[in-house]
C-alpha cells in the first residue's frame, strides 16, 4: 500500500474527469487505476439519452486496461467533480474484481480499501467453474444444431457389466417435414444416474420422456405433463 502513489493516481483522474459527457446528470466522474506492470490508465463517465448504456468512468478504466496490453489494475482513484475519492457504483465493483481481484486497492476518503471489503461474496470465474468443471454442459453437435428444440430425447435404464446404466437418444417428431420420416437424431452415451441423462436431453429438446424398467413412461421435460404422460418423472 506505502509503494503506491495515490497523490498521481488521484490528479490523473481529476485530469481525465475534466473530459466526461455529461449532459444530462451533470456529475463528471474519473478514475485513474495502476496496473500491475506500473502504466496508468484512465477512464471518464460518458453519458446516453437511453441511460441504460451510461457507461461508467471505471468501465473506461477496464477498457483502456485490455485495450493497452492487459495486466490487473493494483489499486484505482475514483474522484467526483470535486476531486474527492467517490465510490465505485456496485455494476463498476464487480469490473473491478473481474480486472484487480480481491486485493486490488480503491481510494476512499477515509484512506484505500481492498475490493474484498467493498465486495464481500463476490461472484468470479471460481463459482463458475465449481459448476461447468465438475458438470460440463451437454454439447450439441454442430450438425444437430437446427434441431434443437424439436424431436423427443427418449431416457431409459441398461446394463453394462452387470450394472444398471441410464442411457438416452434423441429422435426425430414422426410429423417433421424436414426429413423423409422420423428416426433417430442423437445417440446418447451412458450414465450412472439418470438425473445426467434428462439432462443431456434437455440440452437437446424441451420434450424429454423416462421409461424405466417396466416400461412406464414418465414426463421429464420443461412445463406440464403432456395428456398422453400425465405422470412426472421423480428421481428415488
Amino acid at each position: 500500500m506505502s509503494d503506491i502513489d495515490w497523490k498521481r493516481l488521484r490528479a490523473a483522474a481529476t485530469e481525465v474527469m475534466r473530459h466526461a459527457y455529461v449532459p444530462y446528470s451533470h456529475f463528471p466522474v474519473g478514475a485513474a487505476a495502476l496496473v500491475d506492470d506500473g502504466r496508468v490508465v484512465v477512464g471518464c463517465n460518458v453519458e446516453n439519452a437511453g441511460y441504460g448504456v451510461t457507461l461508467c468512468a471505471e468501465c473506461g478504466v477496464v477498457s483502456a486496461l485490455h485495450a493497452t496490453g492487459g495486466g490487473r489494475l493494483v489499486a484505482m482513484s475514483c474522484v467526483d467533480a470535486t476531486g474527492e475519492p467517490l465510490m465505485p457504483c456496485g455494476r463498476c465493483r464487480q469490473l473491478l474484481w473481474e480486472n484487480g481481484g480481491p486485493e486490488c486497492l480503491v481510494e476512499s476518503r477515509t484512506g484505500p480499501l481492498r475490493m474484498a471489503e467493498l465486495l464481500p461474496h463476490a461472484f468470479d470465474v471460481a463459482d463458475i467453474e465449481a459448476v461447468v468443471g465438475e458438470n460440463p454442459v451437454p454439447v450439441v453437435p454442430d450438425r444437430l444444431a437446427a434441431w434443437r428444440g424439436r424431436g423427443t430425447v427418449f431416457v431409459h435404464p441398461d446394463l453394462s457389466a452387470g450394472q444398471q446404466i441410464w442411457t438416452a437418444y434423441w429422435e426425430r417428431s414422426a410429423g417433421d417435414t424436414d426429413e423423409a420420416g422420423p428416426g433417430v437424431l442423437e445417440e446418447g452415451p451412458s450414465w450412472g444416474d439418470p438425473a445426467e441423462a434428462i439432462t443431456w436431453g434437455l440440452a437437446r429438446t424441451p420434450r424429454v420422456v423416462v421409461v424405466d424398467a417396466e416400461g412406464t413412461i414418465f414426463w421429464a421435460g420443461e412445463g406440464e405433463p403432456p395428456l398422453e404422460i400425465p405422470a412426472r418423472w421423480a428421481a428415488s
